[in-house]
């Protein structure tokens, strides 16, 4: 080509080129591409599709200390395809490093932030395809919603499990130890010997925590490749799917298959099926709402009830089971027991996927799982007949609640209150031995706005389990639970605390009774006395009033509506 052609406006313009070539083409176009081929750029490439990789590559954290890797492989794919790739940076923070600090509550704040920067790049920059690689808990659904708001061809891609660790451990094992040592079960030298060995590597935490869980929901909602939410970090796998990723963006953009497309309501039923079926984390119900709401799809909390009903869960993977996902790697991944819940009418087959095809048509040579494996069970052997995910209302969430009941908690709970303003003064009450069977645990002003950043309560979950009161005290919240929380708990309380939900008006000493059959939380106080209460409670005054956390706590909306900032 000669690179004059290249100072003309190309009135026959690449259809794939919808959004580089008004940055590129032409001569008013020239600064720009000088810019650009400081950076690489060759006449061939102004004439390519522009292919923007969004990397959440970070050093500060195992889940993403790889990505960088991968980053290239997916820009490899897509030149390799056809198009012109470019890797730029976005955020991420450590759940697992923050849990239990202040530094939480810009946790659920930074899936915002992802979502607002590849928005803010890609739409700069004119990226007319992108792939965006998570491997954290907010970094998934904050890359969807960025792909979901900018509608451009799109493929997600996971960045993979971490193996196990010394004697089958992970993160949740060093925090439920910090509970043992507490209980006197453990010695300063045990838990070491937890802490130096639990984390070998890269990689995501390894059980069906919230990653695990977000990165199979989004496989099942047709955003990813097959397979590659159940592959291993360091793997030639993982890097045969980043390319293949890099490729299939090219293939959409020649397709024009945009998310809206893809992300449709019965993708999105999809995804919640899948969940439940592996047991995943309630992080996966606050994500969900929020990139529906973001996509434009109507999805509400009483939708994850009705699915609920007849999708049991059939995976016994941690925290309530025992297998890590790179054992479900080993046998298969995610793929076969999308065949089987396909095959039992659990999914739409007939959902557009980003291979091009539907998900039947990306399902139909899966192989079942091997004989003789007992990490997903036959429908007629379930771990749970119905969703682990209980939807609860009543006088204390009358807009809703979240819990995680598994069925080996109970699925009843009757007792007193023992309230709490903040995470920290919970977690010194549980380990100094303050708390003790019977409690209702009620940590309150922990929600979106109340917060600010509705932490996860990691630290006083694992700390009651390895307490050994696992089964005889609740926890309720208007924060929420680590995809690594398990027990008698209940979070996402609305309305939340800040906002003079019922959860502000519990005293100390208030009968609280949560039954996870009929989906109801109820304060055995009459309405008269939580109205003489309410007259009598005082919102208290924002803890923080200038930077992200202030910001976030004025435009952030409902935890039952998925706690987006950008709401219509």
């Amino acid at each position: 080509m000669c690179s004059s052609d290249l100072m003309t406006q190309d009135k026959n313009q690449d259809k794939r080129r919808k959004y580089s070539a008004p940055v590129v083409d032409g001569i008013g176009k020239s600064a720009s591409r000088a810019m650009l081929r400081a950076v690489g750029f060759t006449d061939e490439d102004f004439k390519k599709p522009q292919i923007g990789i969004a990397s959440t590559w970070s050093n500060l954290t195992p889940c993403n200390m790889h990505i960088n890797q991968l980053a290239e492989e997916s820009a490899a794919g897509a030149d390799e395809a056809g198009g012109k790739s470019l890797i730029f940076n976005t955020i991420t923070i450590s759940d697992g490093i923050a849990n239990g600090t202040e530094g939480m509550k810009y946790s659920l704040v930074s899936r915002e932030v992802i979502a607002d920067s590849i928005e803010t790049v890609a739409g700069c920059e004119g990226f007319d395809g992108l792939v965006a690689i998570g491997g954290c808990d907010k970094n998934m659904p904050g890359c969807m919603m960025g792909l979901a708001r900018l509608n451009r061809p799109s493929v997600f891609v996971y960045g993979g499990t971490i193996m196990p660790g010394e004697n089958h451990t992970d993160i949740i094992s060093v925090f439920e130890a910090v509970g043992a040592h507490a209980r006197g079960d453990l010695d300063l030298i045990e838990v070491k010997q937890i802490e130096e060995t639990a984390i070998p590597g890269p990689g995501s935490c390894g059980g069906m925590y919230t990653a695990n869980t977000m990165a199979s929901a989004i496989e099942a909602m047709g955003m990813s490749l097959p397979g590659s939410s159940a592959q291993n970090a360091v793997s030639e796998t993982k890097a045969e799917d980043c390319r293949g990723a890099g490729a299939a963006v090219l293939n959409l953009l020649e397709k024009d298959i945009k998310p809206s497309d893809i992300m449709t309501r019965k993708a999105f039923e999809n995804a919640i099926t899948v969940v439940i079926a592996l047991g995943g984390s309630t992080n996966a119900v606050l994500h969900l709402l929020a990139m529906a709401s973001t996509v434009g799809v109507d999805l509400e909390l009483e939708d994850f009830v009705e699915i609920g009903k007849r999708v049991p869960v059939l995976a016994d993977l941690r925290p309530s089971g025992h297998y890590m996902m790179s054992e479900l790697v080993a046998i298969g991944g995610i793929q076969p027991l999308m065949k089987m819940l396909l095959d039992r009418g659990l999914l739409h087959g007939d959902c557009l996927t980003v291979t091009g095809q539907t998900l039947a048509e990306n399902l139909a040579d899966v192989a079942p799982y091997p004989e003789g494996q007992d990490i997903i069970h036959a429908f007629d052997n379930p771990i749970k007949a119905d969703s682990h995910l209980r939807i609860l209302f009543g006088n204390l969430a009358p807009t809703g609640a979240v819990a995680k009941i598994t069925g080996k908690e109970g699925t009843h709970f009757t007792g007193r209150a023992r309230v709490f303003h903040s995470e920290e003064e919970a977690q010194e009450r549980i380990l100094d031995g303050t708390v003790v069977a019977g409690d209702v645990l009620v940590i309150r002003y922990e929600g979106p706005k109340g917060g600010p950043g509705m932490r996860e309560m990691l630290s006083p979950t694992s700390a009651i389990m390895g307490k050994g009161l696992g089964s005889d005290v609740a926890l309720i919240t208007d924060g929420r639970f680590s995809g690594g929380s398990h027990g008698f708990v209940v979070g996402h309380i609305t309305p939340e605390a800040a906002e003079g939900g019922p959860i502000a008006l519990v005293e100390d000493g208030d009968t609280i009774t949560i039954d996870a059959v009929s989906n109801r939380i109820e304060l055995d106080v009459s309405d008269q006395e939580l109205e003489r209460r309410r007259q009598a409670w005082q919102a208290p005054k924002p803890r923080f009033t200038r930077g992200v956390l202030a910001k976030y706590a004025r435009t952030v909306g409902s935890a039952s509506n998925g706690a987006i900032t950008d709401l219509p």
